[in-house]
């Protein structure tokens, strides 16, 4: 096999079709099976490794399975909590044993984590390993942890927790899960205190390891966001903050046990951006006690208000699953879910409201349609809705991808947000193609929910540039060509112009060695400079 694939690997292939003729003329000549690309990419790493081969960059594009999953820059590592309960009871979570609240053991993320026993270091590891497998370079990673609500959990859980990933991305290629095991036993044992010592010897470990997290994110629910969450959640180097909002309205709201109204929203939105953080919301059209003309007019709401103006968008239609009191009252005739055609309505006028400077991160959640007993079973809604036309600015739709672009210019938008003013400054192509964009705050003075560590500070909440994501230090489109430097500078100009001379930048662990080349330093969990 390894005789078979080496000769592939000498072939000059430029085309996905030439890759699979290859492969054909390979198997026929060899009498095997036809490779299948990660086993190819296997032997392709092994042999530079060894020298017996040049690298191939080319090639290596062609050979990685979903290369769309790290061409916005950043590879995306989700891990799951084990299962602790929730503090609500909304209609529509379903609830199944030894599953975290409103997650199916059928989801494909929680059958990862299932299969690790919930056991975070060897999640991460074994994504990284996923990975690398199909040809990708998950050097920069935005950690994401799920499984219900972050703050509910107990502390000294959510320490060791963050511990364990970090310590994972450090170790990963020179430690196994299995000989980690003893390790992770005496971790948990620890009190918080020296869990918390633990997390930060890891943290600075990766400032510099070969795979480091650039970003956390963890999800809750507005109704416990408050000062002292928002310090744990800075220890533990997040960056990122998903908030279940499901709708602006309270009737609804309440007729769905949510527990929380819009004025828990707007305070938590409020504190997070006063914090730094990154925001996204969690939509849920077709709740019950809600209609599509209702679902279009509060989206609306979110971007014509300044209360609320999140950074991300995630689309979580309602969908009737067994175990949840919704799924009694849809066996009652007191629940009718959306038509297709009516969701698609609801999604195709959202589109069309959101602004530039934000990020529709996904349509759907990632529920298998078995599990559906009745609601939307469209997996592939954003390509339905791509397919009929349907035109969209946010940001992911604006991703350059694998698009190369030499021609741009700075594009600044201001807008008002919770009694401050934001800018998206961007670098974009002629036709709105982002190569990168920084989100700058300049923050309400007065603000009461403002950190004592940010007074008299602008905040740089995301630097994001975009590009294939290669090995660190390597070229690639976009990244590592001076992008985030020219946006860092615009930012700084605008903030002098403010008549403000502090800057803190709410920077993910693995990037601060980044921001210290443009002269900041660490105080407090953020990058801080005085100019």
């Amino acid at each position: 096999m390894e005789k078979a694939i080496l000769e592939l690997l000498n072939k000059n292939i430029q085309t996905r079709q030439e890759l699979l003729r290859a492969k054909r003329e390979i198997a026929k000549k060899f009498k095997l099976a036809i490779f299948e690309n990660s086993k190819i990419i296997k032997e392709y790493q092994k042999l530079v490794k060894n020298k017996k081969i040049e690298t191939s960059p080319v090639l290596e594009k062609l050979l990685r399975k979903r290369s769309i999953r790290t061409l916005s820059g950043i590879a995306s590592v989700s891990v799951l909590t084990k299962p602790f309960g929730c503090p609500e009871n909304c209609v529509y979570c379903p609830t199944e044993a030894r599953v975290p609240k409103s997650y199916l053991s059928n989801e494909p993320a929680v059958m990862r984590a299932i299969r690790h026993k919930y056991d975070p270091y060897n999640q991460v590891q074994a994504r990284l390993q996923s990975l690398i497998n199909n040809g990708h370079f998950p050097t920069k990673i935005e950690l994401i942890v799920i499984g219900g609500t972050w703050s509910a959990l107990p502390d000294k859980y959510k320490y060791w927790y963050i511990t364990e990933c970090f310590k994972a991305a450090n170790e990963y290629g020179s430690v196994t899960q299995k000989n980690n095991s003893e390790l992770k036993t005496t971790n948990s044992k620890l009190n918080i205190n020296l869990l918390k010592k633990r997390l930060l010897e890891e943290q600075k470990k990766n400032e510099n390891a070969k795979y480091r997290i650039v970003g956390l994110t963890l999800e809750t629910r507005p109704d416990w966001i408050n000062e002292k969450e928002l310090m744990k959640m800075r220890e533990m180097g997040c960056t990122r903050v998903e908030i279940g909002v499901q709708i602006i309205d309270d009737a609804v709201l309440n007729k769905n046990n949510r527990g929380h109204g819009i004025k828990e929203v707007v305070d938590a939105t409020k504190m997070l951006r006063d914090w730094g953080f990154k925001i996204t919301y969690h939509w849920m059209p077709a709740l019950p006690g809600s209609t599509p003309k209702n679902d279009i007019e509060k989206f609306k709401t979110i971007f014509t208000d300044e209360r609320f103006q999140p950074d991300q968008i995630k689309f979580y239609p309602t969908v009737v699953t067994q175990g949840s009191l919704l799924y009694e009252w849809w066996k009652a005739g007191e629940y009718i879910p959306y038509s297709t055609e009516e969701l698609e309505n609801i999604i195709t006028e959202c589109k069309k409201v959101v602004p530039p400077y934000v990020r529709i991160i996904r349509l759907i959640r990632d529920i298998p349609g078995e599990s559906i007993v009745a609601g939307n079973k469209i997996t592939n809604l954003r390509q339905v809705l791509q397919q009929k036309g349907v035109q969209c600015q946010c940001i992911r739709c604006r991703e350059p991808r694998e698009l190369k672009i030499i021609n741009y210019e700075l594009k600044i938008i201001d807008y008002k947000a919770a009694n401050s003013t934001e800018y998206f400054i961007s670098y974009e192509s002629k036709n709105s193609k982002l190569l990168g964009f920084c989100r700058l705050r300049i923050p309400d003075q007065k603000s009461k929910y403002t950190s004592k560590y940010l007074k008299d500070c602008a905040l740089i909440r995301e630097l994001h540039v975009y590009g294939e994501l290669s090995q660190l230090k390597s070229q690639t489109n976009v990244q590592h060509k001076g992008i985030g430097k020219q946006l860092m500078a615009e930012a700084e100009k605008i903030i002098i112009k403010n008549n403000l001379n502090k800057i803190a930048i709410i920077s993910g662990v693995g990037v601060r060695g980044y921001y210290r080349k443009l002269g900041y330093r660490l105080h407090n969990t953020y990058m801080v400079k005085k100019m």
